[in-house]
């Protein structure tokens, strides 16, 4: 699963050769510190995008002898600090900063600034910024993380209000936050509304750090990260009168996703699949016996070896500064080689790392389909979390915004609610579905595409993920699926109340009103489609013209911004 771009976005070089033309001053060399976390590549590639070269930082003396330092940060506050201090950057990175010398901090590379955060009690941060990072509020009624696209209310009269326009946004997603306080007053840039105000950027004199993702908010971002290396020297900075006084909220937007399905085939091509084209394999399983290979030999068994997908994502994320979510393998397995003496048994891969080999791609976060339920069953059977699933090992690195759960049920009719097997959610339908004009059901969890039922209904398999560290919910519908009709909206709702992380609605989207009417009608952030989009029967930017015309927040495409 891949989300498609939304806005217009130069082609960045395939490389970290410089665009500087021969007369222009000279551009100053990045330094990037890549503590290994997260989708970094993206930030590589916006930089690169803007004509600078781009080394690594990989000793602490290299932090004292950069020119500019990007620091971006994804995944929890206590493993970023504990690299940081496990490689010996901690104290040089600090002086660097008390120095008043040019950084660039993002996610957490702002949170890091501050002393310390309710992430991870005990831990210390640089300090840098007098308070502490604390997560949302949990008694309002908020979704958790913070995801999608969101304005900014500027405090602060500096260069950056060139390439920040009128009602742009920008891109977030995180579970923690900085809050407003006198302490933080004097780096305050800007503020966001999401429950609350809290701290969306900071900035004094050559040191800038932003909560939001620059690199993930299309051209708005890039505009932000070029006026920043171009002007970090002479950051003019005018305080505004009362800054704490709330002077405007922003909103955060419902997010239109574009599903794109592909798997690889026996020739090794990326080929789309929908509908009665999800078995690719047949043909190679008929033909085993002459020459091809039979189920499982390729296809999907060596995740870090399915270079064609890998090769998608390095190359999106050269051209494509929005979110991109994969899914598919994101899960433990072992390589199809052969031992010593013959032997079965390759080397063994974690979740974790076939996850991280997706981050260094380009992918923003994974989704995780089967071994979701697999993981929420074995919880619900000894009572608690065993620390070893897919979910659990990701969000515990990445932190639970990086982990999307696939969810996948099928109705099971009811004769009525007294019918529901006990641990079941009964629903009422709209009107008579069922095969014997049934109009109550229960959602049964499915495995294997759908092909194999599970004894978990999609309501307690929604809660089980969260609990497991799950930062979204992706939510299908067998039913529903190419159907053109409209999302489930009783499923959806049912799912929606259980949980207070976000909802991805998927599954039957048919025309732009589908999408209003999901959002009105169950709350989610977000709504997706796949088959409408790529036969262009609706455009993106139908669905959104349509929302923002009946009140619905969105974020429009814009017009590139032209040349970086």
């Amino acid at each position: 699963m891949a989300s498609a771009p939304e806005v217009s976005a130069p082609t960045a070089p395939s490389s970290t050769t410089s665009l500087t033309m021969p007369g222009s001053p000279r551009r100053p060399l990045v330094s990037l510190l890549d503590y290994g976390a997260g989708n970094v590549r993206s930030v590589r590639n916006a930089i690169v995008a803007l004509g600078y070269q781009v080394r690594d930082i990989n000793t602490p003396e290299e932090i004292d002898s950069a020119e500019v330092i990007v620091f971006p940060g994804v995944g929890s506050f206590g493993s970023a600090m504990e690299v940081l201090e496990t490689r010996g950057f901690t104290q040089p990175l600090r002086d660097y900063i008390l120095a008043d010398r040019p950084y660039f901090g993002i996610c957490l590379g702002m949170q890091t600034l501050f002393e310390a955060s309710e992430e991870c009690p005990g831990v210390a941060g640089l300090g840098i910024i007098k308070g502490t990072i604390k997560g949302f509020d949990s008694s309002a009624p908020l979704s958790v993380p913070h995801i999608g696209w969101n304005g900014l209310l500027m405090q602060k009269h500096t260069k950056l209000i060139q390439a920040i326009r009128p009602q742009e946004l920008v891109y977030f997603v995180h579970s923690y936050r900085a809050i407003p306080s006198p302490e933080a007053a004097p780096w305050a840039l800007t503020l966001t509304t999401y429950g609350t105000n809290f701290i969306s950027s900071v900035h004094q004199g050559r040191v800038l750090a932003t909560q939001f993702h620059p690199e993930k908010s299309g051209s708005t971002g890039l505009r932000i990260l070029r006026t920043f290396l171009e002007n970090f020297e002479s950051m003019e900075v005018d305080a505004s009168d009362g800054l704490w006084r709330p002077i405007a909220e922003t909103r955060v937007s419902k997010r239109v996703i574009a599903c794109l399905d592909v798997r690889s085939n026996d020739e090794g091509d990326l080929v789309v699949t929908k509908g009665d084209q999800y078995d690719v394999r047949e043909a190679a399983v008929a033909g085993a016996g002459e020459g091809r290979e039979g189920d499982g030999a390729r296809f999907r068994q060596g995740v870090l070896d399915d270079l064609p997908m890998l090769q998608v994502l390095e190359q999106a994320s050269e051209q494509v500064f929005v979110p991109l979510t994969v899914g598919g393998g994101i899960r433990g397995y072992v390589e199809p080689s052969k031992g010593e003496g013959g032997k079965e048994g390759g080397r063994a891969w974690s979740a974790l790392e076939v996850a991280a080999r997706y981050f260094r791609a380009g992918a923003d976060k994974v989704s995780i389909g089967s071994d979701a339920v697999t993981a929420a069953e074995e919880m619900i059977q000894r009572g608690e979390k065993t620390g070893t699933s897919a979910i659990e090992q990701i969000s515990t690195r990445y932190g639970r915004q990086a982990v999307v759960v696939s969810i996948d049920p099928r109705r099971v009719y009811l004769p009525g609610p007294e019918a529901c097997p006990a641990g079941h959610t009964p629903l009422e339908l709209s009107e008579p579905s069922g095969p014997n004009g049934e109009t109550w059901c229960w959602y049964q969890a499915t495995i294997k595409g759908g092909r194999e039922g599970r004894p978990i209904d999609a309501v307690r398999l929604a809660h089980a993920c969260q609990e497991l560290g799950a930062g979204e919910i992706l939510l299908n519908c067998v039913d529903m699926d190419g159907q053109c009709r409209g999302f489930d909206l009783v499923l959806v709702r049912a799912v929606r109340a259980a949980v207070t992380i976000p909802v991805i609605a998927s599954s039957g989207a048919g025309k732009p009103q589908h999408f209003s009417e999901v959002f009105n009608k169950t709350g989610v952030e977000a709504a997706l489609a796949a088959g409408i989009f790529h036969r262009r029967e609706v455009e993106i930017d139908a669905v959104k013209r349509h929302l923002k015309e009946v009140g619905i927040p969105v974020r429009l495409a814009m017009a590139s911004p032209g040349p970086m």
